[in-house]
């Protein structure tokens, strides 16, 4: 990298205890990359910073693509970390730097679990964001207002960038190249890098993991029930006759334990079970419909799509056994 030329941008990376090393070093690769890329079309490069908070709550530089350039960061990334997500306490110094760098004009962004950092300031209230999709119920919990949407790899809303698990980070870092040095560049970088520039959606991925510690004993009941019947054909009566309630009020109990209606959570059930047999049998579609309680497969080839994101058949190239792939 030529780090006498003037930088068009700085990506600060903001580091915390045990923060995910594979999207610190790899984002930095791949801006780095991007740079190259640029350069050859006679773009600017970008610059990348890491940056450690003191024993004063005050943060410094501990890395610099391009030492000795003025300025600040443009662009600050939180990303995530393997150990969990910090709780808000740990958060809090983190988030009032945040909030000032925001104050001043930098926009921020986040990968993984990095997305409790960005929370925690409030600036995500009310607005729409991405975490992994394991974090997706304690994120909640803890941030009511945010309009959490884990169906989605990364969400753009402007000032505010919030990616998904783990790997995500390089969906963030092509959406980023984009905006800083144009589609070419990215396509150029993605090519490079041999990363799907199209666009994925993290519900491809998501394994259903249904609200289970509500505290609400008759629904865990009725899941348990439910889970034990896998995908033999239930009604809301009949779930709620299971736990002696009224038709009106299980419902009503049930979407405030799992957040989801009767219905909508046997749909979940019944589509896991599907991608199961798409991924290690060699079922045709029809006939995996019928087995998890569907018998117009058109209705389930629809519902399989708005759940999933990718229609069966798809699904099972992308994630099939190699026991399961057709001969």
């Amino acid at each position: 990298m030529d780090a006498t030329q003037t930088p068009r941008a700085e990506i600060g990376i903001l580091l915390y205890r045990d923060c995910q090393q594979a999207m610190v070093h790899g984002m930095t690769d791949l801006i780095a990359i991007a740079g190259q890329f640029s350069h050859q079309h006679g773009g600017p490069m970008l610059r990348v910073s890491h940056w450690r908070m003191q024993a004063d709550d005050g943060f410094v530089r501990s890395h610099d693509t391009h030492e000795g350039h003025p300025g600040t960061p443009d662009i600050w990334l939180v990303p995530g970390r393997l150990s969990g997500v910090p709780d808000a306490q740990e958060a809090a110094p983190y988030a009032r730097w945040l909030l000032d760098r925001h104050a001043a004009g930098a926009t921020l962004a986040s990968n993984c679990g990095g997305a409790f950092l960005l929370a925690a300031t409030g600036l995500l209230s009310g607005r729409p964001a991405t975490t992994h999709w394991w974090f997706a119920d304690p994120f909640r919990d803890r941030f009511p207002d945010v309009k959490l949407d884990c169906d989605r790899i990364v969400i753009d809303d402007g000032d505010i960038i919030t990616a998904g698990g783990l790997m995500a980070w390089t969906d963030l870092g092509l959406r980023l190249v984009d905006r800083l040095l144009g589609p070419t560049v990215m396509l150029d970088t993605a090519k490079f890098l041999l990363i799907d520039s199209a666009g994925r959606e993290q519900k491809h991925f998501a394994r259903f993991m249904p609200r289970m510690t509500h505290g609400d004993e008759p629904i865990l009941k009725a899941q348990h029930w439910l889970a034990a019947r896998e995908t033999k054909a239930v009604s809301v009566r009949d779930m709620a006759a299971q736990v002696g309630m009224e038709e009106r009020t299980f419902q009503r109990r049930f979407k405030a334990a799992t957040a989801m209606t009767p219905i909508e959570y046997v749909q979940h059930l019944r589509i896991a079970k599907a991608r199961e047999h798409l991924e290690f049998t060699r079922r045709t579609v029809d006939q995996i419909a019928w087995s998890v309680g569907y018998e117009d497969a058109a209705a389930f080839r629809k519902l399989f799509h708005r759940l999933v994101g990718l229609s069966p058949g798809d699904y099972r190239a992308r994630f099939a056994a190699p026991s399961a792939q057709a001969a």
